[in-house]
């Protein structure tokens, strides 16, 4: 051992893993030393030594590794102690935290310290207690400081350990704070109120309300100090936001002036600025009600433009505005271009998302509107960027108020004097596309030619300004969809002339994802092109290049042109895909290749297995990589540095009791950060593992079981687009394996379907109860409403599935849910005021009611419909929203068709709110009104209510300017045929139905039209009009139609591969028309 671990003998350096030994001017000799140590670890002696090496190292640094290394041998090793070694080892901290004199040295002790103090509790280590006590008491700042250091390290690791004594706590803390010229003890105290704050309750309220204005005061203090430590006290107002005791709100005016302040100081680092703006966000996001309230909007707006609109230094640019060339940055694709928004725009992001645009629109256009016409041109640009920013929270609000006159601002910037001003627009506009469908396709004339002349003018060597004009060109071809086949001959002239022509490989690679861009939206009209794509692609794909985009896209167009067009390479691309996931050390590479299995899947299908196995273990070592991890700055962590310590543990045969050590290991990956390369491959790993799943779900089958457990273990992970991804691949597992029982019943099938369902929906469940970003639970609550539509009764066949899936969607109605802003008595819903983006997540709870209506049956849905209805009706109130009425009419229709006949006692209480809709003043909601009505009067029983309703649709078919609502009332008119034909006076009714023909923009309800017509002329042919007289040519044509659905059924039934390839061979809109009409008839 002497010769391992020799007190004296070890290398004088501050030890760290070796993966980051380039950061050290001694890296072999770090590894060599790390190699050491871990066989040196496989010894039982090492604890001694390492004892020793604490209590007597005459080097700081070997002191501080002795801790360190303790701190995590002792995680999975304590229980091996004798309580008298147990013993020894307290004392010999606390001797040495008393005796440190070394900074660093008493950091590692105290990390130690709270270690035992998890392992042994309060109650078996009360001298702990006494010496913070003491230490706080006395008169030595040193003293004061490591008792605050142990404090703060202790609750950071255990703060329900110290939950009998948090009021003693927070005395002891209004005392810390309160002292002056002692910014150790300041900081130190901050973190540990910091740590405690999620455990506060009403008890605490009266004691944390005065400690406030002295949490304020402290971090003011620390600011000349040590910037770095007040950023990090900062997280104080983080903690206390979230805390159930709602304490910041008496002091929000204080908290909010004092980030402006901080923010606004240009004597400031950045990064303190930042950390001042981004607590701003969190207050916004958490609080925005009570900002609202206190009129606190106006000084904000003041602070925040003048931030954005600030020039950088002479000669210097913004960060967005600079000319990188650095071969990482090369390889970006545009739409990374939208991640550069930070600082003040990410308090301008959370008002957009979390106020509503009624209350934040008026105050923010008097700020807006001047900047845009400046004669500065980073006013100018802070216009822009604030306009940009606006378009994703505030989209409804903008598409129908503001879009013309703030894309004619945009487009006109398109042509500033000013390059960082012409950057803007180009972001602006990319933001617009995204986030302003469809209504933004309206001006595509106008916005792809400027687009287009834009590009060929921009400097071949500005790689980065012309990523921006092909992020801005990608984002609005996206949205045209089946609109863009106008402007396909000029866009692939110019795409296809770029990659043909002169210039480096930014602007072929940037052309390339346009590519991409274009076949998403031009779907089957792109095969003209693809032998020209496919010669120029070729040339950017391995084996002579390795670039993500081109791969990228290659996805993209297999699932534009589908198997027909793209069958034959199909075998080949995937050969190519695994070769390229192969690749180590490039994340964005194997990230384009899982998109492209994901891909391959949809026009494979089965035929995918025989790579499943390679591709299912590429997939999966993603979801569990720990690659690109990385810790803080600064600083190591022993979790890297033993990454093998469970392999130690299992060879000495030791098992975790608790799961305590996983907890430690969680604690240490907290201060972890992951680059975001890294996310984005493990999210979009999830997302493929959900559609090859869907795809080929009987070739995927085997290997479902083992895919489960890796996304289960997502669920929790920090980043919400991982999680989300993680959501949606579970919600495919269920709906492939729903596929398996269909093609493949069996009874082993079909409790495995129950298994995964069993653990599943629980976990959806928690998930709308608890997770806090509305992306994610928006994204749960979708794919728990598809997981229902695919496997309907399947999914409640437990007890008990179907009054917790009701529970929550009933909690996100009542806005009692973290994601809709469940904060008590600050919500924003209590004072009728909502941000766009609320009111999308209860559309998504609203789309799931009528999912749990079809798949439960109206008998067993109807008790909790009852408890839904008051919820929906409240929302039907001529005081709601548009958007508000438009989803409780549209929500309640679409339920009354699950529940059937079951509909008939809820009439008295539906059709007066219905017979309201159908007259509202805005069309939307008359559209959904009168489909109401008519889904009503298909399911609603007795005929009694027909009268009524006949006559407003009567009056309004003559009256009615709306295309989409006279088409729903052809299809209301239906459906009371369809249900009661004796109760209404068809000699007058059906022709006045026919005259309404042909439906010009509801399309749907043809099938209810066709449904319809089928049925009188089978039923009572005498009302179909005769092929002479004044309806004769009409008469004639429906005879004509119902000649011809006949053969279409005959066939279908009689030759069903025949007419099945003959549907394949028809445009997409053609065969979809076909098949709705045979399935409506």
């Amino acid at each position: 051992m002497d010769n391992l671990l020799d007190p004296w003998g070890l290398p004088q350096i501050n030890w760290i893993p070796c993966g980051a030994g380039s950061r050290s001017p001694h890296g072999k000799q770090d590894c060599l030393a790390t190699a050491q140590l871990r066989e040196a670890f496989r010894h039982p002696e090492v604890l001694p030594q390492l004892c020793q090496l604490l209590a007597g190292a005459p080097d700081p640094q070997i002191r501080q590794l002795a801790a360190v290394l303790l701190r995590r041998r002792l995680t999975k090793h304590w229980r091996k102690l004798s309580p008298e070694e147990q013993d020894r080892l307290k004392n010999l901290v606390l001797g040495a935290l008393q005796q440190e004199a070394e900074h660093q040295v008493s950091v590692a002790l105290a990390q130690l310290a709270a270690l035992l103090l998890r392992h042994q509790g309060l109650e078996r280590w009360p001298q702990l207690l006494q010496l913070i006590q003491q230490g706080v008491r006395s008169p030595d700042p040193h003293h004061r400081q490591i008792s605050l250091l142990v404090l703060s390290s202790a609750l950071e690791s255990d703060p329900e350990a110290f939950a009998p004594h948090y009021t003693a706590l927070l005395r002891l803390f209004h005392s810390a704070l309160g002292q002056r010229g002692q910014p150790g003890a300041l900081y130190y105290g901050l973190r540990g109120l910091a740590a405690m704050a999620a455990g506060l309750g009403s008890d605490h309220l009266n004691l944390m309300r005065s400690l406030v204005p002295k949490v304020i005061s402290a971090v003011r203090q620390l600011i000349p100090v040590n910037e770095v430590h007040a950023s990090e006290a900062m997280e104080v107002f983080d903690e206390l936001m979230e805390s159930e005791v709602s304490v910041i709100v008496q002091h929000l005016s204080d908290v909010v002036s004092f980030c402006l302040e901080v923010a606004s100081n240009r004597a400031l680092g950045d990064a303190l600025r930042v950390k001042a703006l981004s607590t701003l966000s969190f207050l916004i996001k958490l609080r925005g009600k009570a900002v609202l309230k206190q009129r606190l909007l106006p000084p904000v707006l003041d602070a925040l433009f003048p931030i954005l609109s600030a020039e950088p230094p002479p000669g210097q640019l913004d960060a967005e505005d600079q000319e990188n060339e650095d071969e990482g940055d090369e390889a970006q694709t545009p739409k990374h271009v939208a991640a550069q928004v930070r600082g003040p725009r990410l308090v301008i992001d959370m008002l957009a998302l979390h106020l509503p645009p009624e209350k934040l629109f008026p105050q923010l256009m008097p700020q807006l509107e001047p900047a845009l016409r400046s004669p500065q041109p980073y006013e100018r640009k802070a216009g822009l960027m604030v306009v940009a920013v606006l378009a994703e929270g505030c989209g409804d609000h903008i598409r129908t108020r503001h879009l013309q006159a703030l894309l004619g601002v945009i487009c006109r910037s398109l042509a500033d004097e000013n390059l960082v001003v012409r950057s803007a627009a180009l972001f602006a506009l990319g933001q617009f596309s995204e986030n302003l469908q469809p209504d933004i396709t309206a001006y595509a004339g106008e916005v792809l030619p400027l687009l287009l002349s834009y590009i060929g003018g921009v400097e071949l060597a500005r790689g980065g300004h012309l990523a921006k004009a092909y992020y801005a060109l990608e984002n609005f071809v996206e949205s045209l969809g089946a609109g863009i086949e106008p402007f396909l001959p000029v866009l692939m002239e110019q795409t296809l002339g770029t990659l043909r022509g002169p210039g480096g490989p930014r602007p072929k690679e940037l052309a390339i994802s346009a590519l991409g861009a274009i076949a998403s939206a031009a779907q089957r009209a792109m095969g003209p092109y693809l032998p020209h794509v496919l010669e120029q692609l070729r040339r950017f794909l391995p084996p002579c290049l390795r670039l993500p985009s081109p791969t990228e896209t290659l996805g993209l167009l297999v699932r534009a042109l589908g198997r027909e067009a793209v069958g034959p390479l199909a075998e080949e691309s995937c050969q190519l895909g695994l070769g390229l996931a192969e690749e180590q050390g490039d994340p964005d590479l194997r990230r384009c290749t899982y998109s492209l299995f994901a891909a391959l899947s949809s026009v494979m299908g089965d035929d995918l297995a025989p790579h499943l196995p390679q591709i299912t273990t590429l997939l999966l070592y993603s979801l569990k990589s720990t690659e690109g991890l990385v810790p803080p700055a600064g600083g190591t962590s022993s979790f890297l540095l033993f990454e093998d310590e469970e392999e130690e543990a299992e060879v000495e045969g030791e098992e975790d009791l608790d799961g305590e050590d996983d907890e430690e290991e969680e604690e240490e990956l907290f201060g972890l950060s992951v680059e975001s390369a890294y996310v984005d491959e493990k999210e979009d790993a999830c997302t493929a593992l959900g559609e090859i799943a869907a795809n080929a779900s009987v070739a995927f089958l085997p290997y479902l079981e083992s895919c489960i457990p890796g996304v289960f273990q997502l669920l929790e992970f920090p980043h919400l687009g991982v999680r989300k991804a993680a959501y949606e691949a579970l919600g495919q597992f269920c709906i492939a394996l729903h596929r398996v029982c269909e093609r493949d019943p069996s009874e082993p099938h079909a409790a495995a379907l129950q298994r995964l369902l069993g653990v599943v929906l629980p976990a959806m469940v928690r998930a709308v109860h608890r997770e806090r970003e509305r992306l994610v639970a928006m994204a749960v609550l979708e794919v728990l409403g598809a997981v229902l539509t695919a496997c309907r009764q399947e999914a409640l066949r437990s007890p008990g599935h179907l009054a917790e899936l009701c529970g929550a969607l009933r909690a996100v109605l009542e806005r009692k849910v973290p994601a809709g802003g469940g904060h008590g008595a600050f919500a924003l819903w209590e004072w009728g005021w909502n941000a766009e983006y609320d009111a999308m997540l209860l559309e998504y709870a609203g789309e799931g009611i009528p999912a749990l209506a079809t798949a439960a049956g109206g008998d067993a849905f109807a008790p909790y419909f009852a408890g839904f209805l008051p919820l929906l009706l409240n929302k039907m109130k001529p005081s709601c929203s548009v958007a508000e009425r438009s989803f409780a009419v549209g929500t309640l229709a679409e339920t009354l068709g699950g529940l059937g006949r079951a509909t008939a006692p809820f009439v008295p209480r539906l059709l007066p709110p219905f017979l309201a809709a159908a007259r509202d003043s805005d069309p939307e909601v008359r559209s959904n009104g009168v489909f109401a009505l008519g889904v009503l009067a298909e399911h609603g029983g007795e005929a009694l209510h027909y009268p009524k309703i006949l006559a407003l649709l009567a009056g309004g078919s003559a009256q009615e300017s709306s295309a989409r609502v006279r088409d729903n009332i052809c299809g209301a008119v239906a459906r009371m045929i369809l249900s009661q034909p004796q109760a209404l006076p068809l000699s007058q009714v059906f022709p006045a139905l026919l005259r309404s023909l042909p439906l010009t923009e509801d399309f749907e309800e043809n099938k209810t039209v066709f449904r319809c017509i089928s049925f009188l002329y089978e039923n009572a042919p005498q009302q179909v009009p005769p092929h002479g007289g004044p309806g004769g040519k009409l008469g004639g044509l429906l005879f004509q139609w119902v000649s011809l659905l006949s053969l279409l059924r005959h066939l279908s039934a009689h030759c069903p591969t025949e007419f099945q390839a003959a549907l394949l061979a028809l445009p997409p809109d053609a065969s979809a028309q076909i098949s709705g009409a045979l399935s409506s008839a």
